[in-house]
């Protein structure tokens, strides 16, 4: 019974460490994410500031369009850099989460193995086959816990991998809807002379 108590504490503190590191981690995260954030609103209003101005100052309306076309541009291109930001962002918290979590697992297993080993060593004489079946049992879970674990972060792997390939064929999509809208806005520009 001695050796239960402090293998809870233990436990119960390392638990207490991890939870506390999560959200340390997270609240990281998340402060990235108001800045950058901060910062595309402020550089929003400068920008929307800048292109009233200069579509103030327009002498004709082949200048104000080719004002409007470049405004485009660089909406759409700040739009990619953003989400591509915000999409950096959350792998990188996710990645640390996952990396504590594997090692809080494996420590766990870790911890199993040697509570059982410590049952097994102070067993009195003729339980040798209970302590057995509690090796057998722990071997068992843990082969099925980590071939869920296995299996778990494959299929987080494979959402990872399809989003980024759609963040990338949304990005390619977009940069070439924007280059069609300036042909067509130069096209049209240049029909109307």
């Amino acid at each position: 019974m001695n050796m239960l108590v402090p293998n809870f504490v233990a436990n119960q503190k390392s638990g207490f460490e991890i939870m506390y590191s999560l959200m340390a981690k997270g609240l990281d995260g998340f402060e990235k994410l108001i800045t950058l954030n901060s910062q595309a609103v402020n550089s929003m209003l400068v920008e929307t500031q800048e292109a009233v101005v200069k579509a103030l100052a327009a002498k004709d309306p082949k200048e104000l369009f080719a004002l409007q076309t470049s405004q485009t541009r660089s909406v759409a291109d700040r739009a990619q850099s953003y989400w591509r930001q915000v999409y950096e962002t959350v792998s990188t918290a996710q990645d640390e989460f996952a990396e504590v979590t594997e090692a809080h697992f494996k420590q766990s297993q870790l911890d199993a193995q040697a509570f059982v080993d410590g049952l097994a060593k102070n067993a009195p004489t003729g339980s040798e086959t209970v302590v057995s079946a509690w090796k057998s049992a722990l071997g068992v879970a843990a082969e099925s816990t980590n071939s869920a674990y296995d299996a778990a972060k494959k299929a987080a792997k494979q959402v990872i991998d399809v989003a980024e390939r759609n963040v990338s064929a949304a990005s390619s999509a977009s940069t070439e809807a924007t280059r069609q809208a300036v042909v067509a806005g130069k096209a049209s520009g240049s029909t109307k002379k």
